[in-house]
């Protein structure tokens, strides 16, 4: 996978090398909280990206948060997610192909309570923006 694009984002493009040059997610982290690293393909250039996102997983299933640390607008990454629900999912040394799917009504409430006791900042997150934060299933 060494074709597919690092974020423009310094910090994210860091952690990224670092996951690549290690084989593993294990001790890259943000706010001492644990990471997986996402592989998405782009919804118009058909590209592979790099995505580490905070580490939500609960009995082989992953969530991808689209907080974009509560900006008003998704980030990039959700609409490539849309286009293409096809995700490598890296955690730890593990790597797997899990198929994304968005969420919403209980099973976004539930998951979004998973979310928030990974990484607590996502609550504060969703209190910044008027977008009701998204997020996918993977599995």
């Amino acid at each position: 996978m060494s074709n597919a694009e690092f974020s423009p984002v310094d910090w994210v493009r860091t952690q990224t090398e670092t996951i690549l040059s290690t084989g593993t997610t294990d001790g890259v982290q943000v706010q001492d909280r644990p990471i997986v690293l996402f592989t998405t393909t782009g919804a118009k250039s058909g590209k592979k990206r790099y995505v580490p996102l905070m580490r939500v997983e609960e009995n082989g299933k992953y969530l991808m948060v689209a907080s974009k640390g509560g900006a008003p607008e998704n980030p990039s990454w959700y609409y490539n997610v849309k286009a293409n629900p096809q995700v490598t999912v890296q955690d730890g040394e593990k790597v797997v192909e899990l198929t994304a799917r968005e969420i919403d009504g209980d099973e976004y409430a539930h998951w979004w309570e998973l979310a928030v006791a990974a990484f607590p900042s996502y609550a504060e997150y969703q209190k910044n923006t008027d977008r009701r934060i998204p997020a996918f299933v993977l599995e």
